[in-house]
């Protein structure tokens, strides 16, 4: 499996305020995008796979929705998450 619960309290850890802090905007938005590099990466080899090519446009979405409501609720904790992530260019 590649998402272990060691590799989900470090991420958390990271980008969250702790590694139980699961629930934190930033936490989630790194958590989604380790999971949107993994199916990038399977659909790549996959190619016809679509039932998981649905979840990653799914996951994509919430990703999005929790970044638009972080840049309504606080811009700099918005832009730290981004610049952290690489997700702009």
């Amino acid at each position: 499996m590649y998402l272990t619960s060691e590799v989900k309290k470090d991420i958390f850890k990271e980008y969250g305020k702790s590694e139980f802090d699961t629930g934190s905007s930033e936490g989630q938005i790194s958590l989604f995008t380790f999971r949107i590099q993994h199916l990038t990466g399977h659909l790549k080899a996959n190619k016809k796979d679509s039932f998981t090519r649905r979840s990653l446009v799914r996951l994509v979405g919430k990703r999005r929705r929790l970044l638009d409501y972080l840049k309504e609720r606080d811009i700099e904790r918005y832009r730290n998450i981004i610049k952290k992530l690489n997700l702009r260019k």
